[in-house]
């Protein structure tokens, strides 16, 4: 296989790097301002705030596990993995702009759950949110190693340290604001080199004639483009993991809240557009590596990618590849430091710490510590070199318990904080025993897993098409699905423990936060998140009294 030198691995990286750190020095302040190294004050225009949320959103998973969902599944494994994420960034848009009709200065979802129930609900989401973060953050420096141990003649240990250093240097002054400018730069060289690399791959494996005796080399399920396996195995968990991410996923709401309010809609019609065309192109590199019988090095998925470049690319398209990966794994990576760092200083530091004294110093210094603690224990546990793919649909499940919750606390008015507790702790409960087996599948158990999972779906289901159609639709098409898909259910879905696991998450936590919410009887004004949420800077302003009125300037 053909590896680039030495000398152009490094130059490539500090070329990189260097030019992406400059570009950020433009936007520093020397007195950063806490709300705009958060959320950049809530007032991103459309095109940036388009382009960062599509280069967030095609990360290093979306390289590294459509390509082995192609590689695994065959025809239909790039559509399972692209269009259901594509779709997902679409449906979490009407809620989004709930959230933002509630409490336009939010900076995270746990602080808007801190104002409507408490501290618990808070500390349950902010957590969850943390462990995403890490994870995410792990997955892009697990990526950057396997690709730079492939193509270039450095280790795994050293690909690592590069870009997380490379990506630790310009996001640490800046925060989001740095995330986002080179968000835009970063996804408009990840579409450009993908529109040159992908079919370049193609016609150097084969090009049409690759296609047909690639299908006589593959299974008759893998050559099926409608594979009932690839979409229980790979695209109906991803449906109910993508829905998750989007509640347990801090980068994605920290760009929810700082795009301007009147551009929420644009933004993720863009965004849908954007990730799809994208990731299932790359994921047909995958297919073509199955098409040629290319066997994974050391039996290692995430090495598809970069095996397959080296394989069919001359030198300068490897190059091109090179800092296409590097690029889109680094435009998540700054994300999760920058949705890390939101977190600690507004859910530990800012809303229970601090106690309404909130020091904006003080809130930069514990961001930017947050950045470099983050860095080093995603440094570490990327060492492990575990499997994109399998982690992804694992945090997708397990934040499904938090999504019924979370969801309809910003719509139903009757749901309280031992509702949402609750609910999230009994999700987690049955994710747990369901997806490891820690309890026999069988019996009564097994039929109470799968009378869980069946509501998760009609809840998933419900749930997309009430943020677009209302209540009634969305009742209506939980019922359904309820009806048509019993008969499939019970004695079945046990054998599919992936998306057995996630839709039990949702279908649990649903029936908990229902139950309990029943007994309560008090009633939330909700305008009162608008009151309790407010700017950071703000706040200062109002307990020093030095500045405007901030209510009266609102």
């Amino acid at each position: 296989m053909f590896q680039l030198s030495a000398t152009t691995t490094v130059l490539l990286l500090v070329g990189f790097y260097g030019l992406t750190y400059l570009l950020t020095l433009t936007i520093r302040e020397k007195k950063e301002n806490v709300d705009g190294f958060m959320v950049s004050n809530n007032a991103v225009g459309f095109g940036i705030s388009a382009a960062s949320m599509t280069a967030t959103w095609v990360w290093a998973a979306s390289f590294y596990a459509s390509a082995t969902s192609g590689y695994t599944y065959g025809l239909s494994g790039p559509i399972h993995y692209g269009l259901w994420g594509a779709l997902m960034i679409l449906c979490i848009y009407p809620f989004g702009r709930r959230f933002r009709e509630l409490a336009p200065r939010a900076h995270t979802l746990a602080e808007m759950m801190r104002a409507r129930h408490g501290k618990s609900s808070q500390l349950i989401l902010a957590f969850s949110n943390i462990a995403g973060s890490v994870i995410s953050l792990t997955a892009n420096f697990t990526a950057a190693g396997a690709l730079v141990e492939i193509l270039t003649p450095f280790d795994f240990v050293h690909g690592v340290l590069a870009v997380a250093v490379g990506v630790l240097a310009y996001t640490l002054w800046s925060g989001f604001r740095a995330s986002v400018l080179t968000d835009f730069a970063q996804l408009v060289a990840m579409m450009v080199a993908a529109a040159i690399i992908i079919p370049m791959v193609f016609f150097a494996a084969g090009g049409t004639d690759l296609v047909d005796e690639g299908l006589l080399r593959i299974t008759d399920e893998q050559a099926n483009f409608f594979s009932g396996t690839a979409f229980l195995e790979q695209g109906a968990p991803y449906l109910a993991a993508v829905l998750a991410y989007a509640v347990g996923n801090q980068t994605i709401a920290q760009r929810l809240f700082a795009v301007r309010q009147d551009k929420i809609k644009a933004t993720f019609l863009t965004a849908t557009l954007g990730y799809g065309g994208t990731v299932i192109g790359l994921g047909m590199i995958g297919l073509v590596a199955l098409m040629v019988g290319l066997e994974p090095l050391n039996g290692d998925m995430n090495n598809i990618i970069p095996q397959t470049a080296s394989e069919y690319l001359p030198a300068a398209m490897i190059a091109l590849l090179f800092i296409l990966v590097i690029g889109s794994l680094s435009s998540t990576a700054d994300s999760d430091l920058a949705a890390l760092s939101s977190l600690v200083m507004t859910d530990i530091y800012g809303r229970n710490l601090a106690k309404r004294k909130v020091k904006p110093e003080t809130m930069l210094l514990i961001g930017r510590l947050t950045m470099v603690g983050a860095t080093a224990m995603g440094v570490m546990i990327a060492m492990t070199k575990f499997d994109i793919l399998g982690l992804l649909v694992f945090m997708g499940g397990l934040w499904g318990a938090l999504v019924f919750p979370v969801i309809v606390s910003c719509f139903w008015d009757r749901i309280s904080n031992a509702a949402f507790t609750s609910a999230a702790l009994v999700g987690v409960a049955f994710f747990l025993v369901s997806r490891f087996e820690w309890l026999p599948l069988a019996g009564v158990v097994g039929i109470v897993m799968e009378l869980a999972a069946l509501i998760g779906a009609a809840v998933v289901f419900g749930l997309m098409a009430f943020g677009f159609f209302g209540k009634q639709v969305g009742l209506g098409v939980a019922g359904v699905t309820i009806v048509g898909l019993a008969p499939f259910v019970f004695g079945f879905l046990r054998d599919y423990p992936t998306l057995l696991g996630a839709l039990v998450a949702y279908g649990a936590s649903t029936v908990t936060c229902v139950l309990v919410t029943m007994r309560n009887t008090e009633r939330y004004d909700f305008a009162l998140l608008n009151e309790r949420v407010t700017a950071f800077q703000d706040e200062e302003k109002e307990m020093t009294g030095k500045g405007d009125d901030p209510v009266a300037a609102r």
